[in-house]
């Protein structure tokens, strides 16, 4: 399964993604992932370098938000588009517009931070515009046409949400079919660590809209990777999949029994190809030339219906604290 081949379309606009994406929360970002901060091996170098491999893995699908680094995500991936004139034409941008309740004008607001990130992205338009999460005061007609306005401008090519629930979901995508536009994605934390998109029957919803679902931290913001044990945890302030280590240790070792079947892949491209099977899009981070790597080693070959089942077995509901509620309805 070669990424350049293997495309899924997003519905409402001429865009084709690859079936493994890069997500670029780390880039630019201290708080949680520590660049220029408690984390000193990567740097806008070493994110050039990462960029470089996903790219010529054909994953060529980055996604970023204003709220990344407080739009330093965006502002080092115009860099990176800016001096790479070869390739850039085949990178697919999507982006997300933070919509705080304090944003009553939602309209105008989204327009503005829209053309802000275009500033930053240093494009014209970007193939994906997403609602980052369900916490507008506003209805989601107010919000249909706030992305309905800036698809009709020529400004994005397709739009999406984010941590929507099904109910959500349904009401969003008929309110954006009153402008005959297609609702293409909704973005989840979905992961062996957090099965419930799957459980609540919203994988399923999607795929009889035909949205896409996008799957952030699929490798639980590490703890999937087997770098982190109950001895040795990641790093605090990483909240999705919080769970400790000692639970996920068990998983781990699964992961790593069924990539040895496999010629040796890795705890975390088992975890990232068991996504691939349940139809969603994985969106992985990579700081590192190696991590980018790992991340590609996930394509091209899938895992058995009996392995799909077995990995099921051992995975987690995911966690519902006040954070995942208020934020996290998908």
């Amino acid at each position: 399964m070669d990424a350049e081949r293997a495309r899924i379309s997003l519905a409402g606009g001429d865009v084709e993604i690859p079936v493994l994406g890069l997500g670029t929360w780390a880039w630019g970002d201290q708080s949680t992932w520590g660049m220029n901060g408690y984390d000193r091996s990567y740097s806008f170098d070493t994110i050039r370098a990462a960029y470089q491999q996903s790219v010529s893995s054909g994953v060529t699908f980055l996604d970023t938000a204003e709220m990344y680094g407080g739009g330093e995500s965006e502002r080092i991936i115009g860099r990176l588009l800016a001096e790479d004139a070869d390739h850039r034409s085949r990178v697919v941008l999507a982006t997300k517009f933070f919509p705080a309740p304090y944003k009553v004008l939602v309209g105008s607001a989204l327009m503005s931070a829209l053309r802000a990130s275009l500033d930053r992205l240093q494009v014209p338009w970007v193939h994906l515009y997403q609602i980052h999460g369900p916490i507008s005061l506003r209805s989601h007609q107010a919000m249909a046409d706030a992305l309905a306005a800036v698809h009709q401008a020529g400004l994005v090519k397709a739009v999406g949400v984010s941590n929507y629930s099904e109910k959500e979901t349904r009401a969003i995508h008929g309110a954006l079919q009153r402008h005959g536009i297609r609702l293409a994605t909704n973005q989840v934390e979905y992961s062996l660590l957090r099965t419930m998109p799957e459980a609540k029957g919203l994988l399923r919803a999607c795929r009889e809209l035909g949205v896409v679902v996008l799957a952030y931290s699929p490798i639980g913001q590490g703890r999937l990777t087997g770098k982190y044990t109950a001895s040795n945890p990641p790093p605090s302030g990483r909240n999705f999949s919080n769970y400790p280590m000692a639970e996920i240790d068990p998983i781990v070792e699964v992961l790593r029994r069924i990539g040895e079947q496999h010629g040796g892949k890795t705890p975390s491209q088992v975890a990232l190809n068991w996504v691939i099977c349940k139809g969603a899009v994985p969106i992985p981070g990579a700081k590192t030339q190696a991590q980018a790597e790992q991340n590609a080693g996930a394509l091209g070959w899938r895992l058995s219906p009996d392995e799909v089942r077995a990995l099921d077995a051992v995975s987690k509901p995911g966690q519902r604290g006040l954070m995942h509620r208020f934020w996290q309805h998908g």
